[in-house]
């Protein structure tokens, strides 16, 4: 019996490749930002620990839609954010979504320190104290924003426990060296960043330190 020829056909499978867009340092008690592409994917790596890294987030074209708190909090009915975490405008436009966090609970009700709630905190000491207010201006002010479009911001690897009586605290952070977390932007977002200078609470560990800031991109290979 002659044998039967069987005749194969070569499949050409296309796998994502992940391109760095940016690596960058946010150096202690500094600022950074830069616009997120839709798609983009913005990790953040709390190079030694126990950092907190005040956040904002704004349309990259339109800075009126900005991260709003109250509409990321009602929507997904937790007071925390985590993986799988869709961070919202005012009129609930998704802006982010954080898709990997090996931390698990990033505080969204904390604010920013200034020089002013330093004074009223820790004393008239403090007043001289660069703080989150500050870098938000400073940085902002690359992209036209002012002190009117600052608004309630994120506290990514800020632990801020909320009693059953709604008392809230900043105490010990639960992040580690080397801990990161990833945000995919579902928009061109800018995001605006305060590396927390705050050395009065543990928010940072009273030893404010860098974080790296990485933005890859995925594109069909070859």
């Amino acid at each position: 019996m002659e044998g039967s020829a069987v005749t194969t056909s070569a499949v050409t499978t296309r796998t994502p490749e992940t391109t760095i867009v940016r690596d960058e340092i946010a150096p202690a008690f500094g600022p950074w930002s830069a616009v997120v592409e839709a798609g983009d994917i913005l990790t953040i790596v709390d190079l030694y620990g126990n950092q907190a890294v005040d956040t904002l987030l704004y349309g990259a074209h339109d800075h009126a839609l900005r991260y709003s708190a109250a509409a990321t909090v009602t929507a997904q009915q937790n007071l925390f954010l985590t993986t799988g975490t869709v961070l919202r405008s005012d009129d609930s436009t998704p802006l982010m979504t954080i898709v990997e966090d090996e931390v698990g609970n990033h505080d969204t009700v904390g604010g920013a320190c200034s020089k002013e709630s330093n004074t009223l905190r820790y004393g008239h000491h403090t007043q001289h104290q660069h703080a989150c207010v500050e870098n938000f201006l400073i940085e902002g002010s690359k992209w036209g924003l002012g002190k009117r479009d600052l608004a309630p911001n994120i506290n990514f690897f800020m632990n801020v426990p909320v009693d059953a009586d709604g008392t809230l605290g900043i105490v010990d952070g639960l992040s580690a060296p080397g801990k990161k977390l990833s945000l995919r932007a579902e928009i061109d977002t800018l995001v605006l960043v305060s590396n927390c200078p705050q050395i009065n609470n543990p928010c940072n560990g009273f030893d404010p330190t860098a974080v790296q800031m990485i933005v890859t991109r995925e594109s069909a290979g070859a």
